[in-house]
C-alpha cells in the first residue's frame, strides 16, 4: 500500500495535472493516426508494383491487409482515448476477419481489451485531491498506487473506503479518468472518422463508420462518471437476485472518479478466449449472452460495451460485469417487434418476414430483395435459434459475413439495401458484437431457450 502524501496540500482545482497527462495536442496525438493513411497509400502503391511484376491478386491483397493491420494495431495499442476505445470496439469483431489477418494480431487485440499504459502515482494523487479534496486519505485509509486495471479513458485502483468517520472500511475499486481524456477522446474520434478507407480494407464487412459515429455520439455519457454510477446501481439492483451474475455497487461518484465495491476475479472473458477449456467456454458464453439480453427487460437498459474485458471470471463460476459507461436506454425493454421478426426468421416464414420488415422500415421503399435474401442477411442472428444447442465458431461467422457481403445480381450487397431505423442501430451493433465474442469463445449455447426467456414478442 502506498502512503506517500506529496499532494495533500494542493487545492482541488478542476485544472488538469500538467505532468504525465494524456497527450491532447493535435500534433502529438494526430501524428501517429495521420501516418496510417500515408502507410496505406504506400502499401497500395507497392501492391500495384507487385501486380505488374506478376504476383497473384489475392496474394497482393493479403499482403496489403497484413501490413496495414500490423501498423493499425500497433498504433491503437500505443494510444488511449478514442484510439483505444475504437480498438476495443473493433476487437469484438475479430472473429469475422480472415484468419491470415486475425491470427498474428489476436494477442494484440486481447491486450487492447484489457490494458493500457498507467498514469504515474504523482498524477493519480493529484486527481484524487481534485475529486475528493485534500483530506481524501481520510475516506480512503488504504490506496494502491499501482493500478489493478487500465482501459481506454480511465484506470482502476484497489483501495478501502470509509463512508463516514466511524464506519468500517470496505474494499473498493476506484476508477479514475485520465486527465485530458475528454479532449483526447474527441480529437481521436475526429481523426479516426477520416480513416474509414484504411479500416475497411482490413474488415470490409464491419460497419466502421457506424462504430465511430456511435462512439462520437456517446462521448459525453462515457465521460460522466456520476451518470455511470447511477446506471451501474440500476443494473446491480436488477440482477441482485441472479445466481449467476455479479455486479459491483457504486458507493461514490464524482465528475471523473467512480468508487465501486471490490470484486475479486481470476481474469476476464478475454482469458477464456485465449486459454479456456470447452466447459468454461460454454458456461461463460451462456452467462454472457444471458446478461446482455436480460438487461433491457430487468434494468430498462442495454449494456452497450460488450467487449470481453468488461466481463470478469469469478472463482465461484459466476460472471462479473464492470464498466457501465455505455448503455442504451430501453425503459420498455427490447422492442416486441424485434422478437416477432426474429421468430419469423427462425421459423422460415419469409413472406411474413418481408412484410413485417417493410412495415417497420428495415427495408428501403425501393429495395428489391427476396425474402430469402433478407433471411440470409439475418443469418448470424437466427441460425443459432434453429437448433436446441448451437456451437459458435470463427469459420461459421466468416461464412455468414461472406453471404452478407456477396453482391446481388445488380452488384449491390444485401447489407446496402437494409435500413436500420435509428432506435435499432445500437441494438444491432451490440447483437452482432455479442455474436462475435461468442464465436471467439467457440461456445455452445442453448440459444432458443435464451431467446424465449429474454426477447419480448418471440414466444407470442
Amino acid at each position: 500500500m502506498a502512503d506517500d502524501r506529496p499532494h495533500e496540500g494542493v487545492p482541488p482545482e478542476r485544472e488538469e495535472p500538467t505532468a504525465s497527462k494524456m497527450p491532447v495536442n493535435a500534433l502529438s496525438r494526430g501524428f501517429k493516426l495521420a501516418a496510417l493513411p500515408v502507410g496505406f497509400a504506400g502499401r497500395t502503391t507497392l501492391g500495384v508494383g507487385k501486380r505488374i511484376a506478376g504476383a497473384p491478386a489475392e496474394a497482393v491483397l493479403l499482403e496489403i491487409q497484413r501490413r496495414t493491420a500490423e501498423q493499425l494495431f500497433s498504433v491503437l495499442g500505443q494510444l488511449k482515448g478514442g484510439a483505444m476505445k475504437f480498438g476495443q470496439a473493433m476487437s469484438i469483431f475479430e472473429a469475422a476477419l480472415p484468419d491470415e489477418i486475425a491470427k498474428p494480431y489476436r494477442e494484440t487485440l486481447r491486450k487492447l481489451q484489457d490494458a493500457a499504459p498507467p498514469m504515474p502515482p504523482s498524477v493519480v494523487h493529484r486527481v484524487m485531491v481534485r475529486e475528493f479534496g485534500t483530506d481524501w486519505r481520510d475516506r480512503f485509509p488504504t490506496f494502491e498506487d499501482v493500478p489493478a486495471a487500465a482501459a481506454s479513458i480511465g484506470q482502476v485502483h484497489r483501495a478501502t473506503w470509509r463512508e463516514s468517520p466511524d464506519a468500517e472500511p470496505v474494499d473498493v475499486a476506484v476508477k479514475l479518468q485520465y486527465p485530458g481524456a475528454g479532449k483526447a477522446l474527441r480529437s481521436d474520434l475526429r481523426q479516426l472518422a477520416r480513416l474509414g478507407r484504411v479500416f475497411s480494407l482490413i474488415a470490409p464487412a464491419v460497419d466502421v463508420t457506424g462504430i465511430i459515429e456511435e462512439l462520437q455520439t456517446r462521448v459525453v455519457e462515457e465521460l460522466d462518471y456520476r451518470r455511470e454510477a447511477a446506471d451501474q446501481n440500476a443494473f446491480a439492483d436488477a440482477f441482485a437476485d441472479d445466481p449467476h451474475i455479479v455486479i459491483p455497487r457504486a458507493v461514490a461518484g464524482t465528475d471523473e472518479a467512480l468508487v465501486t465495491t471490490w470484486m475479486d476475479s481470476t481474469g476476464s472473458l478475454a482469458d477464456i478466449i485465449a486459454n479456456g477449456s470447452t466447459a468454461e467456454r460454454d458456461h461463460f458464453g451462456s452467462l454472457y449472452i444471458h446478461f446482455i439480453l436480460m438487461g433491457p427487460r430487468r434494468a430498462g437498459m442495454l449494456h452497450a460495451d460488450p467487449h470481453p474485458g468488461n466481463f470478469r471470471i469469478l472463482e465461484s463460476g459466476q460472471l462479473g460485469i464492470v464498466d457501465f459507461g455505455a448503455v442504451d436506454r430501453l425503459p420498455h425493454g427490447l422492442p416486441a417487434e424485434l422478437g416477432r421478426v426474429v421468430r419469423l426468421a427462425v421459423d422460415g416464414s419469409h413472406d411474413e418476414l418481408e412484410t413485417e420488415l417493410r412495415r417497420l422500415g428495415f427495408l428501403r421503399p425501393n429495395a428489391n430483395l427476396s425474402a430469402e435474401a433478407v433471411a440470409r442477411y439475418l443469418g448470424p442472428m437466427i441460425e443459432p435459434g434453429r437448433t436446441e444447442e448451437f456451437t459458435f465458431s470463427r469459420d461459421w461467422l466468416r461464412r455468414q459475413v461472406s453471404h452478407v457481403s456477396a453482391p446481388t445480381a445488380d452488384g449491390m450487397g444485401t447489407s446496402l439495401r437494409i435500413n436500420l431505423p435509428r432506435e435499432y442501430v445500437l441494438i444491432h451493433r451490440v447483437a452482432t458484437g455479442g455474436v462475435g465474442v461468442l464465436c471467439q469463445l467457440g461456445a455452445t449455447v442453448r440459444v432458443p431457450q435464451i431467446l424465449a426467456e429474454s426477447l419480448p414478442g418471440y414466444s407470442d
